[in-house]
Protein backbone atom coordinates (compact mmCIF):
# COMPACT_ATOMS: atom_id res chain seq x y z
CA UNK A 1 0.00 0.00 0.00
CA UNK A 2 1.26 3.39 -1.14
CA UNK A 3 1.85 5.84 1.78
CA UNK A 4 -0.69 9.07 1.04
CA UNK A 5 -0.65 12.88 2.01
CA UNK A 6 -2.60 15.47 1.42
CA UNK A 7 -2.33 18.96 0.76
CA UNK A 8 -4.21 21.98 -0.56
CA UNK A 9 -6.40 22.82 2.59
CA UNK A 10 -6.91 26.08 3.84
CA UNK A 11 -9.20 29.13 4.82
CA UNK A 12 -11.55 30.04 2.40
CA UNK A 13 -14.54 32.26 2.01
CA UNK A 14 -17.73 31.25 1.19
CA UNK A 15 -18.27 30.85 -2.76
CA UNK A 16 -14.53 30.01 -3.41
CA UNK A 17 -12.60 27.32 -4.84
CA UNK A 18 -10.09 25.05 -3.50
CA UNK A 19 -8.42 22.33 -5.41
CA UNK A 20 -6.95 19.31 -2.62
CA UNK A 21 -3.86 16.84 -3.81
CA UNK A 22 -3.15 13.40 -2.48
CA UNK A 23 0.07 12.21 -3.48
CA UNK A 24 1.28 8.44 -2.98
CA UNK A 25 4.69 7.48 -2.35
CA UNK A 26 6.26 3.97 -1.95
CA UNK A 27 3.95 2.23 -4.06
CA UNK A 28 1.89 2.99 -6.79
CA UNK A 29 -2.17 4.04 -6.47
CA UNK A 30 -2.91 3.32 -10.16
CA UNK A 31 -4.38 -0.12 -9.83
CA UNK A 32 -6.31 1.19 -7.16
CA UNK A 33 -9.45 3.22 -6.26
CA UNK A 34 -9.32 6.32 -4.66
CA UNK A 35 -11.48 8.08 -2.37
CA UNK A 36 -12.42 11.30 -0.20
CA UNK A 37 -13.95 11.52 3.44
CA UNK A 38 -13.86 14.22 5.28
CA UNK A 39 -14.72 15.01 8.75
CA UNK A 40 -17.01 18.17 10.39
CA UNK A 41 -16.27 19.58 13.75
CA UNK A 42 -17.77 17.26 16.29
CA UNK A 43 -19.09 14.73 13.66
CA UNK A 44 -18.20 11.36 12.33
CA UNK A 45 -15.92 11.48 8.85
CA UNK A 46 -18.26 10.72 6.29
CA UNK A 47 -17.74 9.84 2.41
CA UNK A 48 -17.17 12.48 -0.17
CA UNK A 49 -16.36 11.22 -3.44
CA UNK A 50 -14.32 7.89 -5.16
CA UNK A 51 -12.93 7.16 -8.63
CA UNK A 52 -12.57 4.16 -9.89
CA UNK A 53 -8.90 3.07 -10.85
CA UNK A 54 -8.33 4.33 -14.60
CA UNK A 55 -10.80 7.47 -13.87
CA UNK A 56 -13.72 6.03 -15.61
CA UNK A 57 -15.91 5.79 -13.59
CA UNK A 58 -17.19 8.16 -10.18
CA UNK A 59 -19.69 8.60 -7.35
CA UNK A 60 -20.10 11.65 -4.99
CA UNK A 61 -22.27 12.01 -1.75
CA UNK A 62 -25.31 14.06 -2.17
CA UNK A 63 -24.28 17.37 -0.85
CA UNK A 64 -21.56 18.18 -3.21
CA UNK A 65 -22.56 17.01 -6.74
CA UNK A 66 -22.42 19.53 -8.82
CA UNK A 67 -19.71 21.09 -7.37
CA UNK A 68 -16.86 18.78 -6.32
CA UNK A 69 -14.86 17.23 -8.84
CA UNK A 70 -12.60 14.03 -8.49
CA UNK A 71 -9.62 13.10 -10.74
CA UNK A 72 -6.42 11.43 -10.65
CA UNK A 73 -2.74 11.38 -12.54
CA UNK A 74 -1.58 7.86 -12.46
CA UNK A 75 1.09 9.33 -14.24
CA UNK A 76 2.26 11.54 -11.22
CA UNK A 77 0.39 8.84 -8.71
CA UNK A 78 -1.84 11.49 -7.15
CA UNK A 79 -5.47 11.74 -6.59
CA UNK A 80 -7.27 15.44 -6.13
CA UNK A 81 -10.59 16.96 -5.78
CA UNK A 82 -11.42 19.97 -7.11
CA UNK A 83 -14.11 21.91 -4.95
CA UNK A 84 -16.44 24.72 -5.94
CA UNK A 85 -19.32 27.28 -4.51
CA UNK A 86 -18.24 26.09 -1.24
CA UNK A 87 -20.07 26.37 1.50
CA UNK A 88 -19.68 26.55 5.48
CA UNK A 89 -21.07 23.16 5.72
CA UNK A 90 -17.92 21.96 3.63
CA UNK A 91 -15.49 22.53 6.38
CA UNK A 92 -13.69 19.76 8.33
CA UNK A 93 -10.68 17.66 7.84
CA UNK A 94 -10.40 16.11 4.67
CA UNK A 95 -9.01 12.93 4.20
CA UNK A 96 -7.67 10.59 1.13
CA UNK A 97 -7.87 6.78 1.04
CA UNK A 98 -6.42 3.59 -1.66
CA UNK A 99 -8.74 1.19 -2.17
CA UNK A 100 -8.39 -2.00 -0.24
CA UNK A 101 -8.69 -4.35 -3.37
CA UNK A 102 -6.77 -3.96 -7.08
CA UNK A 103 -9.36 -2.87 -9.62
CA UNK A 104 -11.64 -2.91 -7.21
CA UNK A 105 -15.88 -1.37 -7.77
CA UNK A 106 -16.06 2.00 -6.22
CA UNK A 107 -17.82 1.75 -2.50
CA UNK A 108 -18.38 4.37 0.13
CA UNK A 109 -17.36 1.86 2.98
CA UNK A 110 -14.50 2.91 5.28
CA UNK A 111 -13.56 -0.29 5.41
CA UNK A 112 -13.23 -0.51 1.90
CA UNK A 113 -10.13 1.82 2.05
CA UNK A 114 -6.64 1.76 3.39
CA UNK A 115 -3.71 3.82 3.52
CA UNK A 116 -5.18 6.75 4.94
CA UNK A 117 -3.82 10.41 4.70
CA UNK A 118 -3.31 12.38 7.87
CA UNK A 119 -5.36 14.62 6.34
CA UNK A 120 -5.88 18.48 5.25
CA UNK A 121 -7.72 20.96 6.92
CA UNK A 122 -10.44 23.17 5.05
CA UNK A 123 -12.02 25.99 6.62
CA UNK A 124 -14.83 27.81 4.59
CA UNK A 125 -16.16 30.97 6.45
CA UNK A 126 -19.21 32.03 5.71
Amino acid sequence: QAQLVESGGRLVQAGDSLKLSCVGSGSTISLYAMGWFRQAPGKIREFVAIINFNGSSTLYTDSVKGRFTISRSNNQNTAYLQMTALESEDTGVYYCAQGSRMFGSIRTDEDDFASWGPGTQVTVSS
